[in-house]
């Protein structure tokens, strides 16, 4: 059997459960036999763009995300959402011919693993909220947010994740957007990335598809 070729993505990310997730898609992505490429997925705990990009060693023509959240309407979590942004736009200029996406969830990462098993269209008012759909989706019964983040227990939550569950984030994902149009809300645009203050709302289905789209992988 012919050797794939390898394709390097980089990912920066505000938390572990996010390296983890990533760690665990490219094993997926690795492991079958739909995509043209093998993955090499280099995820790291980085919530600053700059301080990521600057220490990368790339070649030209290299790809990133930075996987963020937008934790809140608060005015501390929008300028720390702000500033994140602001920064991603001007790690873009720091290595030639890098591609810098942005990857975010609102309010948080839960939200893209909730839609990996079901839809959630219904805005939140809290965090904490996910936490009854994280137990619905995925057959546990997590107190809180943070025993649901432990190592052991997230990672036994993304052992239920297959490709086809990724493929139905994005679907689910997709209908989220879909929803916002057909309302009319309005995005909000800010160093050059657009989107939606109320939740739910979301663009890490967005760096998921771009690494389909490249090697190959049906959304089907």
């Amino acid at each position: 059997m012919k050797m794939k070729q390898s394709r390097e993505y980089f990912i920066s990310t505000e938390g572990e459960t996010e390296v983890w997730y990533f760690e665990h898609l490219k094993k997926l992505i690795n492991e079958s036999e739909e995509p043209i490429f093998k993955l090499e997925a280099k995820p790291k705990v980085n919530i600053s763009p700059k301080s990521f990009t600057k220490n990368l060693k790339v070649t030209s023509k290299a790809k990133a995300f930075h996987i963020c959240d937008y934790e809140s309407k608060a005015d501390q979590h929008i300028i720390k959402f702000e500033n994140v942004l602001k920064e991603l736009k001007e790690a873009k200029g720091f290595k030639s011919g890098l591609s810098y996406a942005l990857g975010y969830s609102n309010y948080t990462f839960e939200l893209w693993m909730i839609l990996h098993k079901k839809q959630l269209i219904g805005p939140v008012s809290d965090r904490k909220d996910y936490l009854p759909h994280i137990n619905a989706a995925y057959n546990e019964n997590f107190k809180h947010l943070h025993t649901y983040k432990e190592e052991k227990n997230f990672k036994r939550i993304l052992s239920k994740i297959e490709l086809n569950d990724v493929k139905m984030a994005i679907r689910n994902a997709n209908k989220i957007r879909e929803m916002h149009s057909e309302n009319g809300k309005s995005m909000t645009e800010y160093s050059g990335f657009r989107y939606y203050r109320d939740n739910p709302d979301l663009t890490i289905d967005e760096c998921v598809k771009r690494i389909f789209k490249e090697f190959k992988i049906s959304l089907t």
